[in-house]
């Protein structure tokens, strides 16, 4: 059976963490550890996820006796494990997001297209969670995604609220598992013919065909109402509201009806020298401390702005002034 390897790279030194947010740890391999793989024995001991763990061991950051190893590396007892831990398992950056709303318990930004939510997978730093560390997101069980109570694609656009603690964390999520809260979308989708408004009921989950992607008519309940602002020949602008929220939910619904997003590489159709068409223009909820009710708006980008005039789509429907 493969032990993975060890690999020694002198000189080695690439960081996704400055060095000065780093502290050491070590431990030694006991011989209950003995034939386990590297990330389980090192996130039990260090008390981190097995995804901060891979990461640190990608990232040269973690070593076994000297040496650099791969996450599935069988340790034997004995062995050292020295590692340098970014302290909170995580690292605030310098990333421009502009903050809508903001007080000692929440804070609402107008993300932009291209940034990653929270680290994972590929993304381990320079994410939206990255860039709001110094206004104290906190809450959640996942040391990844402190205060995350929604997600944004990293290609869409617009308002999020993300919170700073309890009891702000468990009230926003409530608020938002009872459908409580508004959030309104923009989007331009390929083709003509819809009805003026619409729903569409269908659950969501993965493609059992493509893990990688969502699907309609499988997992979770999932509701989406739309309504037409606009139409060119081959193209209709729409306001879309989100009843539940699960992974990739507009996308997979207006593809699913025969209307994908404009420019949307994984549901439709990519579009050199275009992003994906939507827009998180609204959103409507009541403040989970002091109870205010509090409705925001985020101006559609230019670049979208831009597209839509390309396409034929003229000066932009008149804004409604609250959540739809």
């Amino acid at each position: 059976m493969s032990r993975g390897f060890l690999t020694s790279r002198p000189g080695h030194v690439w960081r996704e963490w400055p060095a000065e947010a780093m502290t050491p740890e070590r431990f030694t391999v006991g011989p209950g550890d003995a034939g386990e793989r590297l990330d389980r024995v090192a996130a039990r001991h260090l008390n981190l996820s097995r995804s901060v763990v891979q990461r640190l061991i990608r990232e040269g950051l973690l070593q076994v006796d000297g040496i650099e190893a791969t996450p599935a590396y069988k340790v034997r007892g004995g062995e050292r494990v020295e590692v340098e831990v970014p302290e909170n398992g995580l690292v605030p950056e310098e990333i421009p997001v502009p903050v809508v709303f903001e007080d000692e318990y929440l804070i609402v930004v107008n993300k932009p297209a291209g940034l990653v939510v929270h680290p994972g997978a590929g993304n381990p730093s320079g994410t939206l969670v990255n860039a709001l560390l110094n206004h104290g997101i906190a809450g959640g069980g996942d040391p990844l995604r402190p205060g995350v109570v929604h997600r944004l694609d990293r290609d869409t656009s617009g308002l999020m609220v993300l919170v700073k603690g309890e009891p702000a964390y468990s009230r926003m999520v409530s608020s938002l598992s009872s459908r409580k809260v508004d959030r309104g979308y923009r989007a331009a989708v390929v083709g003509t013919g819809l009805p003026r408004t619409g729903t569409i009921d269908s659950p969501v989950g993965r493609d059992p065909e493509n893990p990688t992607l969502m699907a309609a008519g499988v997992g979770k309940t999932a509701v989406t109402h739309f309504e037409v602002l606009s139409e060119t020949d081959d193209h209709t602008l729409l306001r879309v509201r989100l009843e539940t929220g699960r992974t990739h939910q507009i996308r997979v619904h207006l593809s699913a009806i025969g209307h994908p997003v404009y420019a949307d590489p994984l549901y439709g159709q990519a579009v050199p020298g275009r992003r994906l068409w939507l827009h998180a223009e609204s959103l409507g909820f009541v403040h989970p401390v002091s109870g205010e009710r509090l409705e925001l708006v985020s101006e559609i980008p230019a670049d979208l702005s831009e597209t839509a005039r390309s396409l034929g789509f003229s000066d932009e429907p008149e804004r409604r002034t609250s959540p739809a």
